[in-house]
């Protein structure tokens, strides 16, 4: 008899896979059998791998099908390039889009493990400074939801944002070593690798047509090594790529140096080039730094561009069609690099003419600015470029020869706009302005809130939008309601699905059914009540991790975001003081009980917002160690913010601070946090501030301040901060205080510098928005007091919260920008 056939293997997932009882078997077979570890040698971290590896297991097979569709389709395809992407913990996000949540919990209850405490071992991973990179992740997010065929590219930096530790109320950095034990959502890729060059000359040849040819010799190469994470959209089978690039030396030694005995010099070249992904953004206060930063600029879109024409090339011949095939998003200035390197691949590799291949080059670009501030807008000295990516220079003084000829044709004899619009900055030193290259080599740019989007065509980047007007378009940003809400607020998440049903995790617009409920008490009861739950959870997380009380029945008034002086942190604090103030000398005048709180990095050799941490730390010593005013008021510096912890604030907020100077913030996204998760909103007329007042309406958000129009024309007429101070009774008081060193007793001084800058300068006008400021804070405390009318404005920015889906935002994208349809 023949043999009997096998039968063959069925890949395809059924719902008992997904079940508790698969989960749970997955589970043991990943901690026996990859981990070689059983449930008495296993520990913790081993359990948290082995529910890991069995999320992924259900991942993997997803990923692979939406692969070869993708392939098979041979679609347009969207590639996101950022420096950033901070997508913090994986574990619940993957749980909740694959629908299996409850499942592994209930799994790991049946073989006595709590899925909290094994989901604490996971490791953020920091690989963005905040807003920005935080916003890419949603964006990831949004996109495998929606269907988009889309890869993200960034850097696998050894080391993400430092670990913020607070000594004797300062920032102390500690490296961020969120490798260490492993990270169970990559898949190294070295099949991939890129070679990347950097230095060395370029010489000029003729082809047989006699035709100048450029070749780039004598470099020193970085290999880009690429690790793949799955990024699962929600309960689709859609699973995209974020790729992350991670440089090797090409050599692992120098043998000459080995037989010498030298062993150190025998991997410095190695050492060297590994540098390279080592920190996500090096200080750039040295030139060392500087030169650092550039190279990962360069290292990760180099290797992106390799990586995007090899995937083209495996489903396409004709590189004409480029445009028709993909479409590359980048994110802020970082990546524009991609824009020259692109150029020099079509006129240098594959021998395109110029004129082609900038008409290629001009139509998969997509360029995204994320500031308003002349003096962050990225600039790179040209001997440093010339000296690094000497090549890349030639094409960037070609393009800019080539832009001008077209600027001057449409404004004869205008010389200073040429000077004002040339992507070489003359002075010294000469400078390349990187956003000017990336208007220039795109074929869209976008502002991230509509007064962004409008301050660029009227401030930033007049001159571009008057040649280029059909380029400029809005884009508000967006987050992701799956992280942010449903997984971040359970209890909440519970009580919508009750009321509206579960449609809301992909159509945040089914919220406004919200509304109806507003004047039903019981459901306002209960709207309290889940409020207060999450209150006392972060409570208790303060006390264990800080050992500072608070009261949950208190206002819960929180500002978390980077420090930064545009952010206006000492705005709040001021604030802080002015009531503690109250309460010592007019106890009757204070109105309710606080808990403010402020969380945030500062940049490392940010001096003045390092400044800022150590002066809010002080005010706490005294605030909070002064028993006279009854703990009425607290003030808590949140340690080592980060996405995992701000899961934990965003639910148990009540008041949202968004109190930049107007004209500065760009959009902002911890602002929709709140508001989606039942916060109301101080703010300036700053950014997305504004689009949520038209959403929500005036009389459901606390606006104060200048707006800013008037910021500009206070400014224009000579702006003088001693003024406002004179007839600000309180502004005074405070001011002396900090002078006397009532919060400095040690070093009465120490606090000087914030005391001059805002006395003789004040750049982001604290002291004009003072006064404004506190009578708007009055007016949220006798609010607060009427639960009834806190309460429904709560829900109706919940309700309204809609707009601010990230799904929205990639929608306008896909249909306006990248030309790709999107489903759900």
């Amino acid at each position: 008899m023949p043999p009997h056939p096998k039968k063959p293997v069925d890949w395809n997932f059924s719902n008992k896979e997904m079940t508790k009882e698969a989960l749970k078997l997955s589970f043991q077979m990943n901690r026996q059998y990859t981990l070689s570890k059983d449930q008495y040698t296993a520990t913790m971290h081993d359990n948290f791998m082995a529910l890991s590896m069995a999320v992924r297991d259900r991942i993997v097979e997803r990923w692979i099908k939406t692969q070869q569709s993708y392939h098979k389709k041979n679609v347009r395809r969207v590639y996101y390039l950022s420096m950033e992407f901070l997508i913090g913990r994986l574990m619940g996000n993957n749980m909740y889009n694959l629908g299996i949540e409850k499942q592994a919990t209930d799994a790991l209850e049946e073989l006595g493990l709590d899925m909290e405490t094994v989901r604490q071992e996971e490791v953020d991973a920091g690989l963005g400074n905040g807003g920005l990179g935080r916003l890419a992740a949603c964006f990831l997010d949004s996109m495998a939801s929606l269907g988009v065929p889309a890869h993200g590219y960034g850097i696998r930096y050894d080391y993400g944002i430092f670990n913020q530790k607070i000594k004797d109320g300062f920032q102390i950095e500690l490296p961020d070593e969120w490798l260490r034990s492993g990270n169970p959502w990559e898949f190294a890729r070295p099949e991939n690798t890129v070679n990347v060059r950097f230095y060395g000359k370029t010489q000029e040849d003729h082809d047989a047509q006699g035709r100048v040819k450029h070749k780039w010799t004598g470099t020193q190469d970085v290999l880009a090594v690429p690790y793949d994470f799955p990024i699962a959209g929600y309960k689709n089978d859609v699973v995209n790529t974020l790729r992350l690039w991670s440089a090797r030396g090409t050599e692992e030694f120098d043998f000459d140096y080995f037989k010498s005995g030298d062993y150190e010099q025998a991997v410095y070249k190695k050492i060297l080039s590994e540098n390279i992904s080592k920190v996500l953004y090096p200080s750039d206060n040295i030139s060392k730094g500087r030169e650092l930063r550039l190279k990962q600029e360069y290292f990760f879109t180099a290797a992106s561009m390799s990586d995007i024409l090899r995937r083209f090339k495996s489903e396409n011949s004709d590189l004409n069609e480029l445009p028709q095939k993909i479409a590359i998003q980048l994110n802020d200035t970082h990546p524009t690099l991609a824009i020259a390197e692109l150029m020099r691949l079509l006129l240098d590799e594959y021998g395109f003419e110029w004129g082609t291949a900038w008409d290629i080059t001009t139509k998969v670009f997509a360029y995204t600015n994320h500031t308003l501030m002349p003096e962050a807008l990225e600039c790179w000295g040209i001997d440093l470029f010339e000296k690094l990516l000497p090549r890349h220079m030639q094409i960037i003084y070609d393009i800019n020869a080539h832009f001008l000829r077209a600027v001057a044709l449409r404004y004869p004899g205008d010389n200073d706009r040429l000077r004002r619009m040339s992507i070489i900055e003359e002075g010294y030193p000469k400078k390349v302005r990187m956003a000017y290259l990336a208007i220039v080599g795109s074929s869209f740019v976008n502002g991230v809130s509509k007064l962004h989007s409008d301050l660029l065509k009227e401030r930033l980047f007049k001159d571009f939008y008057e040649f280029y007007p059909e380029k400029f378009n809005n884009k508000t940003n967006g987050i992701t309601q799956r992280r942010w809400l449903l997984k971040a607020n359970p209890p909440l998440s519970t009580l919508l699905n009750e009321k509206v049903g579960e449609a809301w995790v992909m159509d945040l617009h089914k919220l406004e059914k919200l509304n109806e409920f507003i004047k039903n008490k019981a459901f306002c009861e209960r709207w309290r009540d889940i409020k207060k739950q999450n209150k006392e959870s972060l409570t208790r997380y303060i006390s264990s991790s800080m050992n500072i009380s608070l009261d949950p029945d208190s206002i819960f008034d929180v500002q978390i975001k980077r420090i930064h002086e545009y952010k206006r942190q000492i705005l709040f604090a001021f604030y802080v003081i002015s009531q503690y103030i109250r309460l010592k000398h007019n106890p009757n005048e204070f109105i309710y009980p606080r808990s403010f709180m402020i969380g945030g990095k500062a940049a490392p050799s940010y001096t003045m917002a390092k400044l800022t941490i150590k002066f809010i730390n002080s005010i706490a010593d005294i605030v909070n160690n002064d028993k006279s005013i009854g703990g009425k008021i607290r003030l808590v510096f949140l340690e080592n913010y980060r996405v995992s912890l701000a899961e934990k604030i965003f639910p148990a907020s009540d008041l949202s601070e968004q109190i930049s100077t107007a004209g500065t913030e760009a959009s902002g996204t911890g602002n929709m946090k709140f508001m989606m998760n039942g916060a109301l909103t101080i703010g300036t007329l700053d950014g997305a501030n504004i689009e949520m007042a038209q959403v929500v309406g005036e009389d459901n958000i606390f606006i104060f301040g200048l707006k800013a129009h008037e910021v500009e024309v206070l400014k224009a007429k000579g702006y003088q901060p001693a003024q406002y101070i004179e007839k600000s009774p309180m502004l005074k008081e405070i001011f002396k205080l900090i002078q006397s060193g009532f919060f400095s007793p040690h070093d009465h001084k120490l606090f000087a510098p914030i005391i001059q800058s805002l006395t003789q300068h004040d750049p982001f006008l604290v002291c004009a928005d003072f006064d404004s400021y506190c009578q708007k804070q009055d007016e949220i405390s006798r609010m607060y007091m009427n639960k009834d009318e806190w309460t429904k404005r709560s829900i109706i920015n919940v309700a309204q919260s809609g707009f601010f889906s990230s799904d929205r935002t990639i929608r306008e994208y896909a249909k306006d920008i990248w030309h790709v349809p999107v489903s759900g």
